[in-house]
């Protein structure tokens, strides 16, 4: 068999699925931002090519255009026999929360939301440590830093966004205590994620007030960022995929999330995937930083020792990231 995705077009009055799944073939819906964001879904669409390429599976997927379709994508691909349905982003949580049920021989996996795994039992939930990731990426944002101020710039302004920005603080202040973390937001609905105009001015006015690093997890909208970044001349941070390719000697590093592992996991369990709760994590690679051939020059041998030195510290317990998602609190950065 071999490799077919097979694209899907929302039409105006709803969403068009033709084609049963054979044999329940898996079905990947992206978030709002396209799945070429070079981010977060485009690292699903690279989870399950892998998958496609090294099975010969077949997946379908489609990208939505409003936040009315999530429901409606759900349940037509649950009917036409898909399954696991794969979902990226947190705001897929309440939508297969009011599905799943509805389709108990139907396995969901919703990829950085949460579904009460009691009620919904035939529901997977993914979730990633980025705050751990995000505090390895602070430490050399501070260790490159020249002006001693960096800036983070998030998509929408939600808990799981500050997560990132509270991680990555306290990695510049482990580093240098007297460093100044400016934190600004895109926007506090879903638009914010494909907005690489508001990240670009966002950017820029971070680095008019001294920022020379700047880490942008904010979908689509961190395109603008990073590009500013580039444009100006300070360093700008990637997150999700590894995003240091677009940008090369200006994009420090990227924060991994690997998006892609459990996309390509899901697939490849299939019938088989065992429903709950999962955390990917610095102990079992589900997030950490890159350095490839495009920054390796631009991070010192002694950083790069301390930033492996802290990330096994991390994983056996040493040194404790703090968790925005459980208290809602930010003792590193105020925002």
């Amino acid at each position: 068999m071999t490799l077919m995705t097979k694209i899907l077009g929302a039409a105006a009055t709803g969403l068009a699925l033709s084609a049963t799944a054979s044999i329940a073939d898996p079905a990947l819906i992206y978030d709002l931002g396209g799945k070429f964001d070079k981010s977060f879904n485009e690292a699903a669409f690279n989870g399950a090519s892998r998958w496609a390429a090294e099975t010969g599976g077949e997946f379908k997927d489609i990208e939505l255009t409003s936040e009315a379709q999530r429901e409606q994508a759900l349940r037509r691909f649950a009917e036409q026999g898909f399954s696991p349905v794969i979902t990226t982003g947190f705001s897929f949580s309440t939508p297969i929360a009011n599905v799943a049920a509805d389709y108990p021989d139907t396995k969901f996996v919703t990829i950085d939301g949460w579904v009460d795994p009691e009620a919904n039992p035939n529901v997977l939930s993914v979730g990633f440590s980025e705050h751990e990731g995000s505090y390895l990426v602070g430490m050399i944002a501070a260790a490159t830093s020249e002006s001693g101020t960096v800036s983070f710039v998030g998509g929408m302004d939600i808990p799981l966004i500050r997560k990132f920005a509270c991680g990555y603080a306290q990695g510049v202040k482990a580093v240098n205590p007297d460093a100044t973390v400016i934190p600004n937001m895109v926007g506090t609905d879903p638009s914010a994620w494909a907005d690489p105009v508001k990240g670009s001015e966002l950017a820029k006015a971070q680095i008019s007030q001294g920022s020379d690093v700047i880490f942008a997890a904010a979908g689509a909208s961190g395109l603008g960022v990073l590009q500013t970044a580039a444009d100006e001349g300070v360093y700008g941070i990637g997150v999700d995929s590894n995003q240091n390719y677009l940008y090369p000697g200006s994009i420090l590093t990227s924060m991994l999330k690997r998006v892609d592992n459990a996309v390509y996991d899901a697939m490849s369990a299939g019938a088989d995937l065992e429903t709950g709760v999962q955390t990917k994590d610095l102990s079992n690679r589900g997030v950490g930083f890159a350095l490839d051939g495009f920054n390796e020059m631009l991070i010192d041998f002694d950083t790069l020792s301390e930033v492996y030195a802290a990330a096994a510290d991390i994983v056996s317990g040493e040194i404790e990231v703090h968790d925005y998602s459980v208290d809602n609190t930010c003792p590193a950065v105020e925002f």
